[in-house]
């Protein structure tokens, strides 16, 4: 549902008294549930918190239920993940707790085969399962499950990387289990083009995204060039391949500390700085920065 400005009561206009302080109009995105529903309008929010608690009242549902959101399609496809930012075209679908389920294998192998990221407000899921791995077995776990306990221990509130670090030190030739919610089947459905067309936002169309942050107001802000892009996507291959989760907004936090550092040592204390209870490893942190080497000199394809 293509939207524009709200209509204004006709009347005189007035200008803008000298130095009075011009308020832009809220962002206004249509949304849907996944599985299937009218569409709505959601606006006033500027955290991803804040989005599922205006979801759950647009939809009748408690927010808790809202295990994440995909953007521009309601299928599980895990690169249309909204993270931290929301293209001002984006159509909103929110994917909601259906099948619970609980699964016991034995940790055969060192590696499950298990990506792991987040909804930013709590709930972990699997974003990828590797080919070939000890977890691709296992035909009752599937991407997009939302991992609720791990051997009977609930790990709702967990951060991605604590939850995949959990999976990586179960004991190896032990049995485990987990029980796992699966979301509700999407529709086979695509918005048509600018359906999520956000307010007039002073962006050119297709470029401006809208950042949301854990503390204060969200901003419209234009998408970084591409080779920035190119930089953060690589940095996020790391993060998979060392910590077993995906992560582009910390992708672009880690970029932004280390794209300006001169030197591997400067670069390490800047990520300590910002991000110390991560521990990221040794070899994570020279790859991430002969990775931003790379981009500077145009190497990133």
């Amino acid at each position: 549902m293509p939207l524009g400005l709200r209509t204004k009561k006709k009347g005189r206009s007035r200008e803008p008294e000298p130095g009075a302080v011009q308020h832009r109009p809220p962002l206004v995105f249509s949304a849907q549930l996944a599985h299937g529903s009218a569409t709505a309008r959601v606006e006033g929010f500027s955290s991803i918190r804040e989005l599922y608690a205006k979801l759950g009242l647009a939809f009748g549902i408690a927010a808790s239920e809202i295990l994440y959101c995909t953007l521009s399609t309601p299928k599980l496809n895990m690169e249309s993940l909204l993270g931290a930012q929301i293209g001002l075209e984006d159509f909103i679908f929110a994917h909601v707790k259906g099948i619970q389920k609980e699964v016991t294998v034995c940790k055969s192998e060192d590696v499950l085969g298990l990506t792991i990221t987040d909804n930013g407000v709590g709930y972990a899921f699997i974003k990828h399962i590797k080919a070939g791995s000890l977890m691709a077995a296992v035909p009752a776990v599937s991407v997009g499950d939302h991992i609720e306990e791990i051997n009977g221990r609930s790990i709702v509130g967990w951060r991605h990387v604590d939850v995949a670090r959990a999976l990586r030190e179960l004991e190896k030739g032990r049995p485990f289990s987990l029980r796992l919610v699966e979301p509700q089947k999407a529709l086979d459905f695509q918005p048509p083009l600018g359906a999520g067309k956000s307010l007039d936002s002073g962006v050119a169309p297709g470029r401006g995204t809208l950042r949301l942050r854990p503390k204060g107001r969200a901003t419209v802000e234009e998408l970084p060039p591409e080779v920035d892009q190119k930089a953060i996507q690589k940095v996020d291959y790391f993060l998979e391949l060392y910590l077993g989760i995906r992560d582009l907004e910390l992708a672009t936090t880690i970029f932004e500390a280390g794209k300006d550092k001169l030197n591997p040592d400067e670069f390490a204390r800047a990520l300590d700085d910002a991000l110390g209870d991560f521990a990221f490893p040794d070899e994570f942190v020279f790859d991430v920065w002969g990775a931003l080497g790379d981009a500077k000199e145009g190497r990133l394809h």
